[in-house]
């Protein structure tokens, strides 16, 4: 298993991803479930290119604090440019199991598809529990990939595709265990919510287009793809879209819990 490396091209191409308008669509779902106030202090692990925190700050104002947390360099540079106009907002490089910041630090957290990239998760949430204060809340937003639904006509060069791609992370399947880890973190579990990315047609602009684009890249020479099943793979996509006979569908399962 390899999972994703965000180097400088996968953050351009993260970038590009979370500006579609399905990602900005799930991000104003994510800020207004954790309804951060004006004044608080919030952590956003996994910050990746910082269009989350940019908004969080925005959210809590200048008397608030907000702290973006991501280990990929050049993701951190593009959110360091992005909120270099709001003084307080800090990024920082750290690691979702190893968290650089004090006990009791922060009134809420949030983390967006990170843990099903993290080995150790229980340790990672424990990490989380540790630097809310008693009745912060914590917002964890991750994606099972046997939600994804995308109409193909060869479905046994999809069903390898697929496989292949579940080696980008650690957990494919996470969300089905979220709730008792963060029960067993410290936890009330207080919300579970479903947010639906749903492509009916190929377009440009899209999440799924977008994987395309990634998923390709990323399965060549795994579960024995070659060059040409890869192709064959994204061709037949692409006719779907040509036919106006194009669907996808992925779903994200988004907790809110309550640090006991």
């Amino acid at each position: 298993m390899s999972v994703l490396q965000f180097d400088e091209r996968g953050t351009r191409h993260i970038v590009r991803l979370y500006s579609t308008p399905d990602v900005v669509r799930q991000r104003a779902e994510v800020l207004a479930l954790l309804a951060a106030r004006p004044g608080e202090r919030v952590l956003d692990i996994g910050s990746g290119p910082g269009f989350l925190v940019a908004s969080l700050a925005d959210a809590v104002g200048a008397e608030g604090a907000v702290h973006g947390l991501d280990r990929s360099a050049p993701m951190n540079a593009v959110a360091r440019d992005l909120v270099a106009d709001r003084p307080w907002v800090r990024i920082d490089d750290g690691d979702a199991v190893e968290l650089p910041y004090p006990d009791g630090d922060f009134d809420a957290a949030v983390s967006t598809q990170v843990y099903e990239y993290v080995a150790d998760v229980p340790r990672a949430l424990s990490e989380l529990r540790r630097v809310l204060r008693p009745g912060g809340r914590a917002l964890v937003l991750d994606t099972d990939w046997d939600s994804v639904v995308w109409h193909v006509v060869d479905r046994a060069l999809h069903r390898r595709v697929m496989t292949a791609w579940e080696e980008h992370l650690v957990h494919p399947h996470l969300p089905a265990m979220l709730p008792g880890q963060l029960l067993r973190a410290g936890f009330r579990v207080t919300g579970r919510h479903l947010i639906p990315l749903f492509n009916p047609r190929l377009e440009e602009n899209t999440f799924s287009a977008l994987n395309i684009e990634m998923i390709a890249r990323f399965v060549r020479g795994r579960q024995g793809l070659t060059d040409e099943d890869v192709e064959a793979w994204t061709a037949d996509l692409r006719e779907r879209g040509a036919e106006d006979a194009y669907l996808f569908s992925l779903n994200r399962y988004c907790f809110l819990a309550v640090a006991e």
